[in-house]
């Protein structure tokens, strides 16, 4: 073990094994499916003594953040332009001098910028490390095609949807693996010719996720009757979330019927929807709540969690809100088809607020709570334990054949 290594060890309370390290843009204080992700994986990998992880990170400044086994590099990023929450990482120089800094075993990339290549850049010059890429966010119908279509129109949306599937099949061909979180978009990917996937669900903590969360104080905060039923969503505030469709679908809900609609995150439409809830006297805005026990009882205590988001790659927060006992009304697209089964909600058609309200309007309370039971029963499905077990196993695999084509 040379000097470097050897050191970072001891400042990690002398741990043996391997380095781990997560890369990603896509991290912010107030949550999120990745950040979710990676928190549970840095979990689950000190738990089983694989050795250290380090997470490399955008921050308002550089720092670095570290505990028993674990640290957190924060890297001075700019923020992205239009979001109070993300930064734009694209210090490829200061990424990868914190690669040489903590000689990684395994490289794991969570965003298609400028990040994956500073990866593939190190393993060039260490070959025996290997790169994975965990496919988030599908970047040509996700942004790419919708923001063309907007400024140039639907032939220009098209045309940069192409371009955009051959950037993802050129990028992630190049990793060792790509995880993929959902059935849909596994059979998306490899309609591109992306090789090497790996599909793994994600996970969900059953015991922290759980109906017994429910509470009656918050009920009494919303001002919401036991016999009113009451909508929430959790997440980020903006465009892509299409939570301005949760909006207009819940202000064409009739007044009598008394239902409560709880927004629960933050983003840069909070401004915006903070002034709707002044005129829309049961919407109800919530800020980030970055306790997990604190979140679940804010969802188990709702009967219905709402998305109309269109570009879910897996829906950790609709599987952690199935885990509360919550149905789910969603939208018919994206890994919300895997999601929303077995009578567990109802789907709606995409960016169609009024298809929204119907499937809202439909089922009685007594068919909402027979749903929010299968509900439950389809997230014990989940767990990070055999979400983990097939991604550590995977990165072993790959570990042997990087050493296997070495070998003379």
């Amino acid at each position: 073990m040379g000097a470097a290594r050897a050191g970072a060890h001891a400042r990690s309370g002398g741990m043996a094994g391997l380095t781990l390290v997560d890369i990603t843009q896509s991290y912010a204080p107030t949550g999120g499916g990745v950040r979710t992700y990676l928190h549970a994986k840095r979990a689950a990998w000190l738990a089983h003594g694989r050795g250290r992880h380090v997470l490399v990170v955008p921050g308002p400044r550089s720092a670095l953040e570290e505990g028993p086994g674990w640290r957190v590099r924060w890297i001075r990023s700019p923020r992205v332009p239009g979001s109070n929450v993300y930064r734009l990482l694209w210090r490829a120089d200061e990424v990868y001098r914190t690669l040489r800094e903590e000689r990684p075993d395994i490289v794991e990339v969570h965003c298609p910028y400028v990040l994956p290549w500073t990866a593939f850049a190190y393993r060039r010059g260490h070959p025996d490390v290997p790169v994975v890429g965990a496919y988030h966010t599908d970047l040509p119908t996700a942004y790419l095609e919708p923001a063309v279509r907007r400024w140039l129109g639907p032939w220009a949306g098209l045309a940069a949807r192409w371009l955009g599937d051959r950037y993802v099949r050129a990028l992630y061909g190049r990793c060792d693996a790509t995880l993929v979180f959902s059935p849909q978009l596994h059979a998306r990917l490899r309609g591109l010719g992306v090789p090497r996937l790996q599909l793994v669900p994600l996970g969900v903590d059953l015991a922290t996720f759980h109906p017994g969360r429910r509470d009656a104080a918050w009920r009494r905060r919303w001002g919401a009757a036991d016999d009113e039923l009451v909508l929430v969503y959790a997440g980020r505030f903006d465009s892509e979330r299409r939570v301005r469709v949760l909006v207009d679908a819940f202000a064409q809900l009739p007044a009598e019927r008394r239902m409560h609609l709880v927004l629960v995150g933050d983003g840069p439409l909070r401004p915006e929807l903070e002034a709707q809830a002044q005129r829309l006297t049961r919407l109800h805005v919530l800020p980030f709540q970055p306790d997990r026990a604190g979140l679940a009882a804010v969802l188990a205590s709702a009967d219905v969690y709402v998305s109309a988001m269109p570009y879910e790659t897996f829906g950790l927060a609709v599987v952690e809100a199935q885990a509360c006992g919550l149905p789910v009304v969603g939208v018919r697209s994206g890994a919300m088809v895997d999601r929303v089964v077995d009578g567990s909600g109802l789907l709606a058609r995409p960016d169609d607020p009024k298809d929204l309200a119907r499937c809202l309007l439909a089922p009685t309370m007594a068919q909402w709570r027979a749903m929010g039971e299968r509900a439950r029963r389809v997230a014990e499905r989940f767990s990070w334990e055999r979400t983990f077990d097939a991604v550590f196993t995977l990165y072993d695999d790959l570990r042997a054949e990087r050493r296997h084509a070495r070998a003379p």
